[in-house]
């Protein structure tokens, strides 16, 4: 349950946040809206104001496409984008090089959350890919297509998304859509499009009747969405996957949908015809609510008490259907609500192990640093770390997604248990006091003095420890467990001791003799940061 803020009330409004502005806020912004903000941002957040640093968030940058780097690559030289290349025709060379390619794009998708800029899309991505949770398909271009498809719509058009989407080809392959035809109809993507998709499953009021949708539109859906194959597939000779409508296999007849949605009749309408149908699930309000308690349970809380569902959903889905379903309003009026800052939701959510994890290199500014084929060796290193930390990017284990997003009555709590936890002590340890992230006979480790000198005052061992409470702890540091970080920094001596120390390290550029020993300090203390139940939350 949320708890009350220090004036014993908890803001339910989505108007403007007019209060203190300072880094705590500033922080809690960032956590939600990137995978780890740097002190320096956080600064730069405050000085910049709540308003300017929302629209600059609410951006997407472009990307560059994922490049082949792996040894399995039989087609695509090294360092080169693989995405619109073909495939050999030796099966041997052919599985090769979908593995290889696969590979490729999971180090494109770590290397994409590692160097994010002041920007959400990373996190939006996430989002969706949890949302329309597509896994890898046999075809890597499919896959990136998928992904691309995604970025494009991260606070764009939903409405335009879901259209999209459903004829998207690593869709289409993953949920049936591509084999669903008049003379074998199939369902399953008809149901996930109004179960998880769109409007919500609901409560069942009778056999076949869950108070959005009836069993009968599944069947009728599934007819609607008739006629679309995938071309291409694995090709040694056409450069990409495509979606094309094949008039033969799409059900002419007029299809009739169920009460909730007024009895309507869907007349054929050929290639045409999905749009028509996804345009009248987007006459539904109830919509627009699913859809709102989906955002709000991943940027907010997972907690949806009466409260909200009674004065924060609806709001939020009254701006979405204002705006004919395009995202980047609801967004901005959600991250610059009264609500969004109010104490009881700040360090709500635990950390899924890409959030844990990126926050860890992210804010210290830590990236491998080394050439294509260590630096993707780390990624992949890490992108395997977090899936047996049971979170897979690009591999949802279900169409549900992860069901920490989804799953009552633990939602986010999920992403911890004893196993976990353990590895994510073990993850967090290589990276500071161990041997670093293991790649091509290198090792990556934190980028202990980047971050150090970012701090606002690296020679005052109380201002240093204040810094990384703010950078670390949603909720912060109570004193004693900051003088416990401040004891490990100054290895118990006396605080000017620690100045004098930073003082000829920075004298002394170059001299091991003068680093190795402040670099020791930050990590043995970024160690015990990172094992805090405080640093575990966002």
């Amino acid at each position: 349950m949320p708890e009350e803020n220090q004036n014993g009330s908890i803001s339910y409004s989505l108007a403007p946040y007019t209060g203190v502005w300072t880094k705590a806020e500033a922080g809690h912004l960032l956590r939600r809206t990137m995978f780890g903000p740097t002190n320096q941002q956080i600064v730069d957040t405050v000085t910049n104001g709540m308003a300017a640093s929302v629209v600059s968030l609410l951006t997407i940058p472009a990307i560059i496409p994922p490049v082949a780097y792996e040894s399995g690559e039989t087609i695509t030289t090294f360092g080169n984008p693989w995405v619109a290349d073909v495939y050999p025709t030796n099966p041997v060379d052919l599985t090769s090089t979908i593995n290889a390619r696969n590979l490729s794009l999971a180090v494109w998708i770590v290397k994409r959350m590692n160097e994010e800029t002041y920007s959400i899309a990373e996190k939006m991505c996430l989002f969706w890919q949890n949302h329309f949770a597509a896994p890898f398909c046999i075809d890597p271009r499919a896959t990136y297509d998928y992904h691309a498809l995604i970025r494009s719509h991260a606070l764009g058009n939903f409405k335009q998304f879901a259209k999209d989407v459903t004829i998207n080809p690593c869709m289409l392959l993953f949920l049936n859509g591509a084999t669903n035809t008049l003379y074998s109809p199939n369902e399953n993507y008809a149901r996930e499009l109004l179960e998880l998709f769109t409007i919500g499953k609901g409560d069942q009021i009778a056999v076949g009747d869950y108070t959005t949708y009836k069993e009968e539109d599944v069947a009728a859906g599934a007819k609607i969405l008739t006629g679309y194959i995938v071309d291409g597939l694995v090709s040694d000779t056409i450069p990409n996957v495509t979606a094309n409508y094949t008039a033969l296999y799409h059900d002419t007849t007029t299809k009739t949908l169920s009460t909730h949605f007024g009895s309507v009749s869907v007349p054929n309408a050929g290639a045409a015809e999905y749009s028509n149908y996804i345009d009248i699930i987007f006459q539904q309000n109830t919509l627009a609510e699913y859809m709102c308690r989906n955002i709000y349970r991943y940027f907010v809380n997972y907690d949806l008490t009466v409260d909200v569902e009674t004065n924060v959903i609806p709001d939020m889905a009254a701006t979405l259907i204002a705006n004919n379903y395009e995202i980047l309003p609801v967004m901005t009026e959600l991250l610059s609500s009264q609500h969004f800052y109010d104490i009881s939701v700040r360090g709500a959510l635990i950390k899924s192990p890409l959030d844990m994890m990126f926050s860890v290199f992210n804010s210290t500014e830590s990236v491998p640093g080394f050439d294509l084929l260590t630096d993707s060796e780390m990624y992949a290193f890490i992108y395997s770390v977090c899936d047996v930390m049971g979170q897979s990017y690009a591999e949802p284990p279900s169409v549900a997604g992860w069901p920490a997003y989804y799953q009552e009555p633990s939602f986010s709590q999920l992403w911890l248990n004893s196993a976990y936890i353990k590895l994510r002590f073990k993850i967090t340890d290589f990276a500071t006091i161990y041997t670093g992230v293991p790649g091509n006979g290198n090792n990556w480790k934190l980028s202990v003095f980047t971050f150090l000198d970012s701090l606002s005052s690296p020679a005052d061992p109380v201002a240093v420890i204040d810094d990384i409470a703010d950078v670390f702890a949603p909720k912060g540091l109570d004193m004693a467990q900051k003088l416990l970080l401040k004891a490990i920094l100054t290895n118990g001596l006396p605080d000017f001791e620690w100045t004098v120390q930073y003082n000829d390290y920075v004298a002394n550029p170059g001299n091991v003799t003068f680093s190795d020993p402040v670099k020791l300090r930050i990590e043995l203390v970024l160690q015990r940061m990172f094992q805090m139940p405080e640093f575990q939350t966002i």
